[in-house]
Protein backbone atom coordinates (compact mmCIF):
# COMPACT_ATOMS: atom_id res chain seq x y z
CA UNK A 1 0.00 0.00 0.00
CA UNK A 2 1.99 3.39 -0.79
CA UNK A 3 2.86 5.40 2.20
CA UNK A 4 5.20 7.61 2.33
CA UNK A 5 7.83 5.44 2.75
CA UNK A 6 7.07 4.30 -1.12
CA UNK A 7 6.78 7.16 -2.30
CA UNK A 8 10.52 8.03 -0.87
CA UNK A 9 11.65 4.56 -2.28
CA UNK A 10 9.93 5.21 -5.81
CA UNK A 11 11.87 8.57 -6.11
CA UNK A 12 14.14 7.23 -5.26
CA UNK A 13 14.45 4.31 -8.28
CA UNK A 14 13.26 7.07 -10.89
CA UNK A 15 16.26 9.10 -9.86
CA UNK A 16 18.49 6.69 -10.72
CA UNK A 17 16.75 5.88 -13.92
CA UNK A 18 16.27 9.65 -15.13
CA UNK A 19 18.47 12.06 -13.38
CA UNK A 20 20.87 13.88 -15.68
CA UNK A 21 19.15 12.39 -19.15
CA UNK A 22 17.94 13.85 -22.06
CA UNK A 23 13.73 12.43 -22.99
CA UNK A 24 14.04 10.66 -26.11
CA UNK A 25 10.07 10.59 -25.52
CA UNK A 26 7.25 12.08 -23.54
CA UNK A 27 3.79 10.09 -23.67
CA UNK A 28 1.32 11.82 -21.50
CA UNK A 29 -2.13 9.85 -21.54
CA UNK A 30 -4.20 12.29 -19.45
CA UNK A 31 -6.12 14.28 -21.62
CA UNK A 32 -5.80 17.67 -20.21
CA UNK A 33 -2.05 17.55 -20.59
CA UNK A 34 -1.77 15.10 -23.71
CA UNK A 35 -0.52 17.67 -26.15
CA UNK A 36 2.66 18.14 -23.42
CA UNK A 37 5.59 16.92 -24.98
CA UNK A 38 9.06 17.26 -23.06
CA UNK A 39 11.06 15.27 -25.59
CA UNK A 40 14.37 16.82 -26.06
CA UNK A 41 14.23 17.68 -22.17
CA UNK A 42 16.95 17.06 -19.44
CA UNK A 43 15.27 15.39 -16.08
CA UNK A 44 17.08 17.65 -13.23
CA UNK A 45 15.32 16.39 -10.41
CA UNK A 46 12.91 13.69 -8.91
CA UNK A 47 12.04 14.39 -5.50
CA UNK A 48 9.42 13.63 -2.81
CA UNK A 49 6.99 15.30 -0.68
CA UNK A 50 4.82 13.12 1.33
CA UNK A 51 3.05 11.13 -0.51
CA UNK A 52 3.52 13.50 -4.08
CA UNK A 53 6.22 12.86 -6.30
CA UNK A 54 7.71 15.17 -8.66
CA UNK A 55 9.72 15.03 -11.88
CA UNK A 56 11.17 18.07 -13.11
CA UNK A 57 12.32 18.74 -16.45
CA UNK A 58 13.04 21.97 -18.46
CA UNK A 59 10.37 24.07 -17.42
CA UNK A 60 7.96 21.72 -16.18
CA UNK A 61 7.35 19.31 -13.40
CA UNK A 62 5.46 16.09 -13.69
CA UNK A 63 3.42 15.66 -10.47
CA UNK A 64 1.96 12.25 -9.42
CA UNK A 65 0.14 10.81 -6.75
CA UNK A 66 -0.09 6.99 -6.27
CA UNK A 67 -3.52 7.28 -4.31
CA UNK A 68 -4.63 3.41 -3.66
CA UNK A 69 -3.33 1.64 -6.91
CA UNK A 70 -0.52 3.78 -8.42
CA UNK A 71 2.60 3.05 -9.30
CA UNK A 72 5.93 3.71 -11.51
CA UNK A 73 7.13 1.21 -12.98
CA UNK A 74 10.91 0.52 -15.12
CA UNK A 75 12.43 -1.33 -17.85
CA UNK A 76 10.85 -5.06 -18.13
CA UNK A 77 8.33 -4.17 -15.62
CA UNK A 78 6.42 -2.15 -17.70
CA UNK A 79 5.40 -5.16 -20.52
CA UNK A 80 3.51 -6.79 -17.63
CA UNK A 81 1.32 -4.05 -17.13
CA UNK A 82 -1.94 -3.38 -19.95
CA UNK A 83 -1.16 -0.50 -22.18
CA UNK A 84 -4.38 1.04 -21.01
CA UNK A 85 -3.52 1.44 -17.19
CA UNK A 86 -0.35 3.78 -18.36
CA UNK A 87 -0.69 7.30 -17.70
CA UNK A 88 2.69 8.87 -19.07
CA UNK A 89 5.42 6.81 -20.36
CA UNK A 90 9.06 8.43 -20.25
CA UNK A 91 12.11 7.28 -22.18
CA UNK A 92 15.67 8.24 -22.73
CA UNK A 93 18.55 6.38 -24.48
CA UNK A 94 18.93 3.83 -21.77
CA UNK A 95 15.51 3.50 -19.54
CA UNK A 96 11.74 3.59 -19.61
CA UNK A 97 9.38 4.95 -16.87
CA UNK A 98 5.69 4.28 -16.99
CA UNK A 99 3.67 5.80 -14.41
CA UNK A 100 0.65 3.25 -14.00
CA UNK A 101 -2.92 3.64 -12.26
CA UNK A 102 -1.53 7.25 -10.74
CA UNK A 103 -4.48 8.89 -8.81
CA UNK A 104 -3.09 11.87 -9.52
CA UNK A 105 -1.06 13.62 -12.87
CA UNK A 106 -0.74 16.50 -13.58
CA UNK A 107 2.07 19.05 -15.57
CA UNK A 108 2.59 21.94 -13.45
CA UNK A 109 4.85 24.82 -13.93
CA UNK A 110 8.53 23.96 -12.22
CA UNK A 111 8.40 27.21 -10.98
CA UNK A 112 5.39 27.04 -9.00
CA UNK A 113 4.95 23.17 -8.41
CA UNK A 114 5.49 23.26 -4.79
CA UNK A 115 2.35 25.01 -4.36
CA UNK A 116 0.18 21.99 -4.41
CA UNK A 117 1.80 20.47 -1.68
CA UNK A 118 2.23 24.12 0.71
CA UNK A 119 -0.79 22.53 3.04
CA UNK A 120 1.01 19.73 4.21
CA UNK A 121 2.82 19.50 7.60
CA UNK A 122 6.90 18.31 8.03
CA UNK A 123 7.51 15.55 5.69
CA UNK A 124 8.46 12.20 7.88
CA UNK A 125 11.52 11.51 5.46
CA UNK A 126 12.17 15.49 4.05
CA UNK A 127 14.35 18.08 5.08
CA UNK A 128 11.70 19.38 6.65
CA UNK A 129 11.00 17.77 9.55
CA UNK A 130 10.31 19.20 12.37
CA UNK A 131 9.23 17.25 15.52
CA UNK A 132 7.76 19.63 17.72
CA UNK A 133 5.98 21.50 14.61
CA UNK A 134 4.08 17.84 13.93
CA UNK A 135 3.76 17.54 17.45
CA UNK A 136 1.82 20.93 17.96
CA UNK A 137 -0.13 20.05 14.74
CA UNK A 138 -1.63 16.21 16.10
CA UNK A 139 -3.01 18.15 19.43
CA UNK A 140 -4.52 21.38 17.35
CA UNK A 141 -8.07 19.46 17.89
CA UNK A 142 -8.04 17.77 21.04
CA UNK A 143 -11.37 15.48 20.75
CA UNK A 144 -10.23 14.24 17.21
CA UNK A 145 -9.88 10.34 17.15
CA UNK A 146 -5.76 9.73 16.87
CA UNK A 147 -5.74 7.31 13.59
CA UNK A 148 -7.94 10.45 11.89
CA UNK A 149 -5.30 13.04 12.92
CA UNK A 150 -2.34 10.66 12.08
CA UNK A 151 -4.08 10.17 8.62
CA UNK A 152 -4.13 13.96 7.97
CA UNK A 153 -0.99 14.99 5.96
CA UNK A 154 -1.28 18.56 7.15
CA UNK A 155 -0.04 17.13 10.28
CA UNK A 156 2.42 15.63 9.32
CA UNK A 157 3.24 14.35 5.52
CA UNK A 158 3.46 10.67 4.96
CA UNK A 159 1.73 8.28 7.18
CA UNK A 160 -1.16 5.94 6.10
CA UNK A 161 -3.37 3.94 7.08
CA UNK A 162 -1.09 0.83 7.78
CA UNK A 163 1.37 3.15 9.54
CA UNK A 164 -1.64 4.94 11.50
CA UNK A 165 -2.47 1.07 12.83
CA UNK A 166 0.73 -0.13 13.67
CA UNK A 167 1.22 3.38 15.53
CA UNK A 168 -1.94 3.58 17.72
CA UNK A 169 -0.96 -0.29 18.66
CA UNK A 170 2.94 0.69 19.87
CA UNK A 171 1.88 3.18 21.71
CA UNK A 172 -1.18 1.69 23.31
CA UNK A 173 -3.95 3.71 22.19
CA UNK A 174 -7.39 2.92 20.79
CA UNK A 175 -7.53 4.48 16.61
CA UNK A 176 -10.57 6.27 18.42
CA UNK A 177 -8.62 7.81 21.25
CA UNK A 178 -9.01 11.64 21.28
CA UNK A 179 -6.00 13.16 20.56
CA UNK A 180 -6.23 15.68 23.95
CA UNK A 181 -5.57 12.26 26.15
CA UNK A 182 -2.00 11.59 25.10
CA UNK A 183 0.52 12.10 27.71
CA UNK A 184 3.51 12.72 24.97
CA UNK A 185 2.67 13.23 21.36
CA UNK A 186 5.99 14.30 20.61
CA UNK A 187 6.98 10.94 21.14
CA UNK A 188 4.09 9.75 19.01
CA UNK A 189 5.65 11.89 15.62
CA UNK A 190 9.32 10.39 16.67
CA UNK A 191 7.83 7.13 16.53
CA UNK A 192 6.02 7.72 13.15
CA UNK A 193 9.27 9.19 11.91
CA UNK A 194 11.55 6.09 12.96
CA UNK A 195 9.09 3.75 11.48
CA UNK A 196 8.80 5.18 7.95
CA UNK A 197 13.04 6.13 8.00
CA UNK A 198 13.62 2.21 9.08
CA UNK A 199 11.65 1.32 5.88
CA UNK A 200 12.57 3.71 3.56
CA UNK A 201 14.94 1.38 1.29
CA UNK A 202 12.89 -1.68 2.43
CA UNK A 203 10.46 -3.43 -0.32
CA UNK A 204 9.41 -5.30 2.27
CA UNK A 205 7.72 -3.27 5.06
CA UNK A 206 8.21 -4.33 8.81
CA UNK A 207 7.15 -2.20 11.99
CA UNK A 208 8.27 -5.81 14.31
CA UNK A 209 11.70 -6.11 13.06
CA UNK A 210 11.03 -9.12 11.07
CA UNK A 211 10.62 -8.95 7.27
CA UNK A 212 8.67 -12.60 6.96
CA UNK A 213 5.95 -12.97 5.87
CA UNK A 214 3.02 -12.86 8.40
CA UNK A 215 5.24 -11.46 10.98
CA UNK A 216 6.42 -8.05 9.65
CA UNK A 217 3.59 -5.91 11.26
CA UNK A 218 1.97 -5.92 15.04
CA UNK A 219 -1.53 -5.81 13.99
CA UNK A 220 -2.73 -4.35 10.74
CA UNK A 221 -4.94 -6.72 8.72
CA UNK A 222 -5.05 -9.48 11.54
CA UNK A 223 -8.72 -9.29 12.28
CA UNK A 224 -9.95 -11.93 13.72
CA UNK A 225 -6.11 -12.98 15.06
CA UNK A 226 -4.68 -13.02 17.83
CA UNK A 227 -2.59 -10.54 18.81
CA UNK A 228 0.94 -10.87 18.99
CA UNK A 229 1.62 -9.49 22.39
CA UNK A 230 -1.22 -10.86 24.47
CA UNK A 231 -2.96 -13.66 22.44
CA UNK A 232 -6.41 -11.84 22.22
CA UNK A 233 -8.67 -11.57 19.31
CA UNK A 234 -7.71 -8.58 17.49
CA UNK A 235 -10.37 -6.34 16.53
CA UNK A 236 -11.47 -4.44 13.49
CA UNK A 237 -14.11 -1.60 12.49
CA UNK A 238 -14.33 0.85 8.86
CA UNK A 239 -15.22 4.41 8.80
CA UNK A 240 -14.64 7.17 6.75
CA UNK A 241 -11.39 9.44 7.24
CA UNK A 242 -10.40 12.39 5.46
CA UNK A 243 -12.60 11.39 2.42
CA UNK A 244 -12.63 8.02 1.89
CA UNK A 245 -12.71 4.72 3.87
CA UNK A 246 -10.42 3.08 6.12
CA UNK A 247 -10.35 0.24 8.30
CA UNK A 248 -8.76 0.30 11.70
CA UNK A 249 -7.39 -2.98 13.82
CA UNK A 250 -6.98 -2.95 17.50
CA UNK A 251 -6.49 -5.14 20.56
CA UNK A 252 -9.28 -4.34 23.23
CA UNK A 253 -6.33 -5.01 25.90
CA UNK A 254 -2.73 -3.97 24.96
CA UNK A 255 -4.71 -0.60 22.97
CA UNK A 256 -6.47 1.46 25.88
Amino acid sequence: MPEGDTVYRTATKLREALEGKTLTRCDVRVPKFATVDLTGCVVDEVLSRGKHLFIRAGDASIHSHLKMDGAWLLGGQIRRVPEYKVRILLETSDSRAAGVDLGVLEILERDHDMEVVAHLGPDLLGPDWEPQVASTNLVTDPERPLAEALLDQRVMAGVGNVYANELCFVMGRLPTTPVGELKDPLRMVQRARDMLWLNRSRVNRTTTGDTRPGRDLWIYGRVGRPCRRCGTTVLSDRAEVTGSERISFWCPVCQT
